[in-house]
């Protein structure tokens, strides 16, 4: 499965996933596209999940045009420290065989 680990999530969270291919908006040189657009380009890219700590995210768009899953990481901050402490709930996610479409709030047990 394709990730991609928005420009607010640390880098380092893409070690969390490595049964994945994980990109981050840098890496993919999309840094400042905004939401719609950067959705459109995951899916012109054959992404499959968005990670983002935008909780405005899931207001702005319709995720009716969207094929894609988007967890949304709910934390104080919005450091590894802190959010890698949500990735065995998105791994559990990621191993579903059907995962929904739009956005998936994620946070803390």
């Amino acid at each position: 499965m394709r990730l991609l680990l928005d420009e607010n999530l640390p880098k380092r969270l893409k070690s969390d996933f490595p049964e994945h291919e994980v990109f981050t908006v840098r890496d993919k040189e999309w840094n400042g596209v905004k939401n719609g657009e950067l959705l459109r380009l995951m899916l012109a890219n054959n992404f499959d999940v968005l990670l983002t700590f935008d909780k405005n995210l899931q207001d702005q768009q319709n995720f009716l045009r969207y094929t894609i899953t988007v967890f949304v990481l709910t934390a104080h901050i919005n450091t590894y420290m802190e959010l890698t402490k949500l990735s065995r709930q998105i791994n559990d996610q990621l191993k579903s065989d059907k995962l929904a479409i739009g956005p998936i709030i994620i946070k803390a047990d």
